[in-house]
């Protein structure tokens, strides 16, 4: 309270001001964690990067399991830079990368072949599980967005 008396007629700004402090001081341990300081690390743990297995049946030649690693890239899929390019354009903030066609949505009903592709693994931090097959229109746009990850149509890995 004696500092507080001293302000004066300022003193109406004392919660303010104690804010404000807490705020700045706050502020200062990113950056002191970033030099090096013995404060604790806010930032996230270091992942080993995205990696997902992609399992294709009844595509031909492109059967088989293929392990992709992106960020670093790797792993044994043909294409994997081409696979990691795939996926990252599918990407977008907030929404699930691997969704599946929505319920109600209106497709053409053709049929692309049984070409079928189970994806698992982790990407942006979050876990994957998804099915991929040609069955409509809808699926057959889905399987083609995620070229050279699934093999093109035809049964050959990019």
């Amino acid at each position: 309270m004696l500092q507080v008396t001293r302000l004066g007629r300022f003193a109406r700004f004392a919660p303010l001001l104690v804010g404000v402090g807490s705020v700045v001081s706050l502020s200062a341990v990113p950056a002191a964690a970033a030099s090096g300081s013995s404060l604790p690390s806010l930032a996230p743990p270091a992942t080993g990067g995205d990696h997902l297995t992609v399992t294709v049946r009844n595509a031909g030649d492109a059967d088989g399991t293929y392990e992709v690693d992106c960020h670093p890239g790797g792993g044994s899929h043909p294409d994997a830079g081409g696979a990691c390019a795939a996926v990252e354009r599918n990407t977008r903030w907030g929404k699930d990368a691997f969704a599946p066609v929505p319920g109600d949505s209106v497709c053409t009903m053709q049929y692309g072949g049984p070409a079928t592709a189970h994806v698992t693994g982790t990407w942006a931090g979050r876990p994957v599980d998804a099915r991929f097959d040609r069955s409509n229109g809808c699926e057959i746009g889905r399987w083609d967005r995620f070229v050279p990850l699934l093999p093109e149509a035809g049964g050959r890995a990019r």
